[in-house]
């Protein structure tokens, strides 16, 4: 049975793998840590819980030793706005815990989860149908970070030998966490403010294509990745994976079905829109496909009834399927 830590625990993606992980491997052997000390009362009652600036190798290291762990799932980054506004911290933040991390999987033979994004592509990139090996010169320090991590994780494994794997996501979309400073947040901000207030004003312009993800298909990617035949892996990092692409109007019609009062403006944030213009509108995600099997279950319909669903319920507020 592997024995797993998940660093960024408490994150939008590591607060549900994290759980997902304790299901499918036991709750004794998944380790949840965080910077923050505070987390749910599931994370904690489910399974251990650490304190870990994701900085600090000494201390990943220890951690790694006290529980025994085999893998590690890497997940710390500040996100493409925050890291606008703070890139001398993204940057201490991306590739300072990203290299304690590959250290510590070097030295103690872990294998190694590092998640990339579609930031990772600037506009130079096509942006429709985006290749798994195409230029990438983003011009986002997010997207530095990405890029730099992604080469950074290929020479570990050429250099070292390390099993490092990881995907380029999507927006990611969930119920269970807040925005957390992302471009494609808008898509997860629509929902909770249809279903509290059945009114939306949109950062990005109408067109805006993105690709998108609902949060069981994020975390069905990870561990199907770390769980793929190693032979088999002819790029191993940095994988295409692709769900659904929609622009913010798309995803208000879909809302419409089931509120129809919902109405949603635009107020255009322009150094986001600026980032949105220059991510794909859609990833060509064959190589994921055919090396290790990656399928979406999720579209945007089913995504969209889940949310309202789920959210509806939470807020006291009932949604009409259409």
């Amino acid at each position: 049975m592997k024995r797993i830590l998940v660093s960024g625990a408490f994150g939008q993606i590591g607060s549900e793998l994290t759980l997902a992980l304790r299901q499918v491997y036991g709750n004794a052997n998944v380790v949840a840590a965080d910077i923050r000390p505070e987390c749910s009362q599931e994370m904690r009652d489910s399974g251990p819980v650490e304190v870990l600036d994701c900085t600090d190798g000494k201390l990943l290291a220890s951690l790694v030793e006290k529980y025994r762990i085999d893998s590690i799932y890497h997940l710390p980054a500040l996100l493409s706005a925050v890291a606008e506004a703070q890139p001398q911290r993204a940057w201490h933040l991306n590739m300072g815990g990203l290299m304690e991390a590959l250290e510590v999987a070097r030295e103690r033979k872990c294998a190694l989860f590092v998640p990339s994004s579609i930031g990772a592509f600037g506009p130079g990139t096509p942006r429709d149908d985006t290749p798994q090996d195409t230029i990438q010169r983003p011009n986002t320090m997010y997207g530095v970070t990405k890029v730099s991590g992604e080469l950074l994780c290929d020479y570990y494994h050429r250099r070292f030998g390390v099993d490092v794997r990881g995907v380029r996501f999507p927006g990611i979309i969930s119920h269970q966490t807040l925005p957390g400073g992302g471009t494609t947040d808008y898509a997860v901000s629509i929902y909770y403010e249809a279903v509290r207030k059945r009114r939306f004003t949109c950062f990005l312009k109408p067109g805006s294509f993105l690709d998108m993800m609902y949060m069981p298909d994020a975390i069905k990617a990870a561990i199907d990745l770390m769980e793929a035949d190693p032979a088999r892996l002819k790029h191993r990092n940095a994988f295409n994976v692709s769900a659904m692409s929609f622009a913010p109007e798309d995803i208000c019609a879909a809302i419409q079905k089931h509120i129809p009062d919902f109405q949603m403006g635009y107020q255009i944030d322009p150094v986001r829109q600026a980032i949105a213009d220059s991510w794909p509108r859609h990833m060509d995600d064959s190589a994921a496909r055919a090396e290790w099997g990656w399928k979406p279950v999720w579209d945007l319909a089913r995504m969209t009834a889940d949310m309202l669903r789920v959210l509806g319920a939470r807020y006291s507020f009932p949604t009409q399927l259409g």
